[in-house]
């Protein structure tokens, strides 16, 4: 089954995917709300899977929901909460869903969360997790035993964080996760993107893989503050804090922000990665200041 990401990769379009958070209990209205506003704006919609390591509703049975209302999305599989076999048995039952792409992570430490007394498992890493994916679309489990009710046929992709300050480090992972077999990969939060556009000459250019940046909503001066002190790898420059501080409107000037960025990117790489936490209804407006039209079936 050939989905609407995978057709957008092979044709070479500009990619549009945006974060959806599970619920945290039991009732998910609100984040079908919410996702529906995505429906023929973006490729896929991006489901976290613990992210931050705060409990949400699992992103296998989340990724169900949207699927059945017709929204495609990316179920993200974090090693952290599973072993082995756990990994094992919710990609055989993301593929039993008709769920087919898939963003391998390493996962969060727990001791950021909301549970750090839980226990961490990472049998895994990202890495050895894309290595087991492809193992399961050839037909074989962890072991390399062959699977008796058929291969998957899932598609992979990874993170990457584009502003690591380690280069020698970032282009080392990359050639890994593109060995282990990622199909595109979607960059943390992007606030520097010169480099970004060094990333993508001089690493990036050395595989034909989609990079899709990530594009943060801003909704304050106090959000990019809050940001920069509590989330890794975030760094949001003063300017641009400033500019939210001045602003008569802060959330339209966010607005503004992102849809800025977002053109930068359509220069630089094949996509974005929206990021509109509690606000993905202003994904599209953010899409139409940029100047991005609805996307194909």
């Amino acid at each position: 089954m050939t989905t609407r990401l995978r057709r957008a990769v092979q044709d070479r379009e500009f990619l549009i995917t945006a974060e959806i958070t599970p619920p945290k209990g039991g009732n998910a209205s609100h984040m079908l709300e919410m996702a529906l506003w995505l429906k023929n704006r973006v490729h896929a919609a991006n489901i976290t899977d613990g992210s931050r390591a705060v409990v949400r509703m699992s992103s296998l049975a989340a990724s169900a929901i949207l699927y059945q209302h017709d929204i495609e999305p990316i179920c993200q599989m974090a090693c952290r909460d599973r072993n082995v076999i756990g990994l094992q048995a919710d990609l055989m039952g993301a593929h039993a869903l008709g769920l087919r792409n898939i963003l391998a992570l390493t996962g969060d430490p727990v001791k950021a969360g909301d549970h750090p007394q839980a226990r961490a498992v990472f049998d895994l890493e990202s890495v050895r997790l894309l290595k087991l994916i492809d193992k399961l679309n050839k037909g074989f489990d962890f072991n390399d035993k062959s699977l008796p009710d058929g291969p998957l046929e899932l598609f992979a992709g990874a993170a990457v964080d584009v502003q690591s300050k380690s280069k020698s480090g970032l282009q080392r992972r990359f050639e890994r996760k593109i060995e282990a077999g990622a199909q595109f990969f979607q960059s943390q939060l992007v606030t520097d993107f010169e480099c970004l556009d060094k990333f993508m000459q001089q690493v990036a250019s050395l595989a034909d893989k989609p990079i899709l940046a990530g594009i943060f909503l801003l909704k304050s001066a106090k959000n990019a503050v809050f940001l920069n002190k509590n989330v890794p790898g975030v760094q949001i420059p003063d300017h641009i804090i400033q500019r939210l501080a001045d602003a008569a409107h802060p959330l339209e000037e966010g607005i503004k922000i992102a849809a800025e960025q977002i053109k930068l990117a359509q220069q630089l790489c094949q996509g974005v990665h929206i990021m509109a936490i509690k606000r993905e209804d202003l994904v599209p407006k953010i899409l139409d200041v940029a100047g991005i039209p609805p996307v194909h079936n």
